[in-house]
């Protein structure tokens, strides 16, 4: 497994745990020695335990030795990072060419290499022709395989998926992937076998698809607040429908993290190139960046059109619960924002701490929510973390300078907040 970020990782672990022996590929010598030393460098619930157990098994090792990874290996996957290119929306492939050329040098007959990385349309070929030209006479098979982990709920998601994607043009490949895939390919798995354009293509009409759902609810939710709906029960009615099911019909502040940004970016960028306009992606990733921006005039109309000098407490600040992930948060969009127009604000997330205080300057950082309401003129729900589910409200609002209360997750009812003394603002629901 190249790459022990989280898609390697979470990839390599799983793996391990099939039976199979997998050994991990890291150059940062930082997260190297915590990998060998048992230590996971990201939050993914049940990660470390699935990690120490197969470490422990012999299952499960760390390198950044590539050619000492590929002596006895059957199939290489390439799972490093395709952050978006700057200038023109592109996926950047440079980790994952250069992945290619070092697997080359070190790589044995009949290697199986596999892209997990999120690449676009295309990608499996060029890493063929750049192996090729530089080993042209060791044989070796390409495959896409591309992943559908959600952060929070990837060990899931890996080891129960709804379905296993596979593009190749090699029956070697093919009976390679079937074998590591044995495991969990059952009755209740599908495991779809494609050509690699095709495999290339369904991870970014997924990630797509999935972020045009969450766009379209929240533009319901500001039609609801308009006309007097309940957001709620409209994504409840449409999502019995079994063709549009209820799933990532959660209205809310915008959705952001390491996939569905870049990967509408590059799906967009893509059908610019190839002279097929993805019109309703590119309206999709506008929605999603006015959304953000809407969420902070939110909470300034709910604080009574100013937030000078006032001080606002945001619970959560990750872009999901249940992960440690900054990337693309629409925290990083809001916050700032709110500090320009003059607020003060403190905030609470429980697994943060490490990297957010750097993307968000000027913040004062609590552990517990009780503590950042203390003083504040606003209290702020931005991620649903089961720790704010059952806040004691009377509580908080006893220690509060202010009574507003701007839940953009919907977890509380207008009754409950009101009961305890506050105002209440949600997203897409009739105000009581």
């Amino acid at each position: 497994m190249v790459g022990a970020g989280y898609v390697g990782l979470v990839s390599g672990v799983c793996f391990s745990d099939f039976g199979h022996t997998v050994v991990c590929v890291e150059k940062n010598a930082a997260k190297l020695a915590k990998l060998r030393d048992g230590q996971v460098p990201i939050y993914e619930p049940g990660l470390d335990l699935l990690m120490e157990k197969n470490m422990a098994a012999g299952r499960l090792s760390f390198t950044s030795d590539l050619a000492e990874a590929l002596v006895e290996a059957d199939a290489c996957f390439i799972a490093v990072g395709t952050p978006t290119r700057r200038g023109d929306g592109h996926a950047d492939l440079s980790y994952v060419l250069e992945s290619a050329r070092e697997i080359a040098e070190a790589m044995p007959q009949d290697l199986v290499v596999v892209i997990k990385s999120t690449v676009p349309v295309g990608t499996n070929r060029k890493v063929a022709d750049t192996i090729a030209q530089q080993r042209p006479e060791v044989a070796f098979h390409m495959a896409s395989n591309p992943e559908f982990l959600r952060e929070g709920a990837a060990i899931a998601d890996f080891t129960r998926p709804d379905r296993v994607v596979v593009g190749l043009e090699s029956e070697h490949a093919e009976s390679v992937l079937r074998a590591i895939y044995r495991p969990i390919t059952g009755d209740q798995t599908k495991l779809l076998v494609s050509d690699p354009e095709t495999a290339e293509l369904i991870k970014y009409a997924a990630n797509s698809f999935l972020a045009m759902k969450i766009t379209f609810i929240n533009e319901v939710a500001n039609l609801c607040e308009k006309v007097g709906g309940d957001v709620e029960a409209v994504a409840h009615g449409i999502g019995l429908d079994s063709r549009i099911g209820e799933r990532f019909l959660q209205a809310g502040p915008g959705y952001g993290g390491s996939c569905f940004p870049k990967d509408t970016i590059a799906f967009a960028q893509t059908g610019r190139d190839s002279g097929a306009v993805q019109s309703l992606v590119e309206a999709t990733i506008a929605a999603n960046n006015q959304r953000k921006a809407d969420m902070a005039d939110k909470i300034i109309a709910a604080c009574g059109g100013s937030v000078a000098g006032k001080r606002i407490a945001v619970l959560g600040v990750t872009f999901k619960p249940e992960t440690d992930d900054m990337r693309d948060a629409p925290s990083l969009a809001i916050i700032p924002a709110l500090q320009t127009a003059g607020a003060e604000l403190v905030a609470c997330d429980p697994q943060a701490a490490q990297e957010a205080p750097s993307l968000l300057p000027g913040l004062t950082w609590y552990d517990a929510p009780h503590e950042a309401a203390k003083g504040s003129d606003a209290l702020v729900i931005l991620t649903e973390w089961n720790q704010f589910r059952g806040l004691n409200l009377a509580d908080m609002a006893a220690t509060m300078r202010g009574r507003c209360f701007i839940d953009l997750r919907n977890i509380y009812t207008a009754a409950e907040v009101q009961a305890a003394g506050l105002s209440y603002w949600s997203v897409g629901r009739r105000p009581d």
